[in-house]
């Protein structure tokens, strides 16, 4: 069956028909039909179908092609191709309002501009559905807007009060120019907001023109040096987060760049119906920003028609952050320090709190530093009016140059370098010993001099009211410290004592300017020497209460840092600055003294006795000048990076104060020793020699009455 009888001599042979393949011997022949479609699968060629039969095969062109000759069926070697149908060729396939696309095969339509299917399906085909007016779709497509049908598709007309940043074709959002409402540096924003929200036509506002506005504001603010005040940056954040919040979506695609002398603006824009996808990287000189797209755009639910991102580095912002670190949690001896710049990331997602895609933020380092450890921080306002924190920020890596940062959420960042106090302990030992043994001598001796001072009346003048004063003042500051220096677990308990030890430090060196100012009325005025107590105590108590009230209205926070209850770096000055006052001014009226005093010693009859004891008068007051002033000058050094040597004369100087003044003011003062002497001798025997040393004493007071009224000092 299949197959042909051949004869031949003496025999035969069968041979299988075309289409048919053999099998066994020749004279007992089994004929199978040949599947050329399984075979060769390209037999039919491109855009067409095999079928097989017995016992040949055909080809058909696949669905949406017909073969070039016209015949339905076809073999290979009858040069017959098939083609595409073009469908879009007949009328009205895709019906009313959608445009027909041709595909090889196939066709899809597509609705035109304006026009949509209610099933929400972006192509059609066939007559299944029908392309409808948008607006009469979605009722809601333009938010807080009307839809209206234009030649180029539809577009949103907003409310008051709502806009779409110019991007007519998408969804009205609400615009409150009540978060410049506050902001009295940013009126003129205010002004754009308010005429965006009436306005008919709000394209007309120019984004590229309020940045640059807003960069020039910025740049005068930090040009003006450090706010010294958390609340002050805190203030200066927020006003630049909610304005570039504000301008972004006016910018045009794809963004902007801007560089001054304090800022870096690098704002990248993208707009339209789609959520946008992908990475996106902003860098400026110091800090690298990468971040996903969709984590910029946020919720899809939600999406106005734009994303923006912007990242705005400044030149010397850490300036004025720096030593806010309430918000952290330090290890013992650890301390903080801004090591980078610092930068805002704003985007265009409504909740940028908790971030379902961390962004990496990559800063480079101020200073390098292989011993420190990094900790990625960003501004925290509500912590006590400002202070950096680390929560919801992590450190990827971090090497001596840079450190790489993952934060979930947005707002001001930074990276601190982990500072640790390593000292020398023998050192340390040896300045503690030294403090605590001569402050302990210091307060013995201002003790005996206040006594001395205030008990002793036959050496009573305004000089030793003077000395009193001064003793006092030192000894109150002498306590507070050594009680309250280091007591810097309640902020406010450490703000007074910060503000006790100014006033007292400030009273010391006030007291002293008055001693000057006596030396000075003793040799010029001679007829008029005597201070009244109500102008001294007004001199020595109330100028520097002055200055401190002045000083805590203009920076509260100035008092008090995170390791000291004393004043912070910044304000320092408000301390020294007045005492390098007092001192210039002591420094003028002991020259004029001396001055005065080489001229009555060399007239021709000189009151020596009175002039001798105004010479010491005014050697012990230089000398007490010069201790305190150069306890001073070596304690300037302290706040910054302190040296041994100046740690040890700071400490000498400050510790044994006390001490030198004893020694200059009571041991030095033969009227001094000798009415010390009259009190032991009555210790020693009690009964007549007390008697005789009493009237004694009391005759020494008659004779001395003329020379206290001449020099205002008491002899005996």
């Amino acid at each position: 069956m299949n197959a042909t009888c051949h004869n031949t001599n003496g025999s035969f042979y069968c041979k299988c028909l075309d289409g048919f393949t053999s099998s066994g011997a020749a004279t007992s022949l089994t004929c199978k039909d040949i599947n050329e479609c399984a075979e060769d699968r390209g037999i039919c060629g491109l855009n067409a179908k095999c079928f097989n039969t017995i016992p040949h095969y055909y080809c058909t062109c696949d669905d949406g092609f017909i073969s070039t000759t016209g015949l339905e069926r076809f073999r290979y070697g009858d040069n017959v191709t098939c083609q595409d149908i073009d469908e879009c060729q007949e009328e009205m396939v895709c019906g009313q309002n959608a445009a027909c696309v041709n595909t090889p095969g196939s066709y899809r339509c597509v609705c035109n501009a304006g026009f949509g299917l209610k099933s929400g399906k972006s192509n059609l085909s066939g007559n299944q559905e029908q392309c409808e007016d948008i607006c009469m779709i979605d009722k809601t497509i333009c938010g807080n807007g009307t839809c209206h049908h234009g030649a180029s598709g539809h577009y949103c007309a907003c409310h008051a009060g709502f806009t779409n940043y110019g991007n007519n074709g998408s969804r009205c959002t609400a615009l409150n120019c009540d978060v410049f409402k506050d902001m009295s540096i940013l009126k003129e924003l205010k002004k754009s907001c308010l005429d965006l929200t009436e306005s008919e036509n709000p394209t007309e506002l120019d984004g590229e023109e309020l940045l640059k506005k807003m960069l020039s504001l910025i740049d005068g603010l930090l040009s003006r040096g450090a706010f010294k005040d958390n609340r002050k940056v805190s203030t200066f954040l927020n006003v630049v987060e909610t304005t570039l919040g504000f301008i972004g979506p006016f910018i045009k695609p794809p963004g902007t760049t801007s560089s001054s002398s304090y800022t870096e603006m690098r704002l990248r824009v993208h707009k339209g119906a789609d959520l946008p996808q992908g990475a996106v990287t902003l860098s400026s000189n110091q800090v690298r920003l990468d971040m996903q797209l969709e984590t910029a755009a946020g919720d899809p639910s939600y999406y106005p028609g734009f994303t923006t991102v912007s990242l705005l580095s400044y030149a010397n912002l850490e300036d004025s952050a720096d030593g806010f670190f309430s918000g952290m949690k330090p290890q013992a001896n650890e301390s903080f320090k801004i090591n980078s710049k610092v930068v805002t990331v704003i985007a265009s997602n409504r909740n940028t709190s908790h971030l379902k895609e961390p962004v990496k933020l990559t800063f480079n380092h101020l200073k390098q530093s292989n011993e420190s450890n990094h900790t990625c921080v960003f501004w925290d306002s509500s912590e006590n009016g400002g202070s950096w924190s680390a929560r919801g920020c992590s450190v990827v890596e971090s090497s001596s140059g840079n450190t790489v940062c993952s934060c979930n959420h947005l707002s001001s960042f930074a990276v601190l370098m982990a500072l640790y106090e390593i000292k020398d302990n023998n050192n340390k030992y040896a300045l503690t010993l030294i403090t605590q043994v001569g402050l302990s001598l210091s307060l013995i001796c201002l003790f005996i001099c206040i006594l001395t001072f205030s008990l002793i009346r036959s050496i009573k003048s305004p000089r030793t009211t003077i000395h009193l004063h001064l003793c006092i003042s030192l000894f109150i500051a002498t306590v507070i410290f050594l009680a309250g220096i280091s007591r810097t677990e309640s902020r406010v308990g450490c703000a007074v004592v910060a503000g006790l030890l100014h006033f007292f430090f400030l009273a010391a060196f006030c007291w002293m300017c008055l001693e000057g100012i006596q030396l000075f009325r003793m040799v010029v005025l001679v007829f008029n020497t005597n201070f009244k107590i109500l102008y001294m105590m007004a001199g020595g108590y109330g100028v520097p209460a002055v200055i401190v009230a002045i000083s805590a209205l203009a920076n509260a926070n100035g008092y008090g840092t995170e390791r000291y209850c004393w004043l912070n770096l910044e304000f320092i000055w408000s301390f020294f600055g007045p005492a390098c006052v007092i001192i210039i001014v002591n420094i003028f009226f002991f020259l004029i003294t001396v001055w005065k005093l080489a001229q009555k010693f060399s007239s021709l009859n000189p009151d020596l006795d009175n002039l001798q004891k105004i010479k010491a008068f005014t050697i012990t007051a230089v000398a007490q000048l010069c201790l305190l002033g150069t306890m001073w000058i070596f304690g300037c050094f302290q706040f910054d990076e302190s040296t041994i040597i100046s740690s040890y004369l700071f400490t000498i100087f400050g510790s044994f104060q006390g001490i030198m003044l004893f020694v200059m003011h009571c041991l030095f003062s033969k009227q001094v020793r000798e009415e010390y002497g009259n009190i032991l001798s009555r210790f020693c025997a009690p009964g007549e020699k007390s008697y005789l040393n009493f009237s004694s004493s009391h005759t020494s007071k008659a004779h001395a009455s003329k020379s206290t009224q001449d020099t205002g000092e008491s002899r005996i």
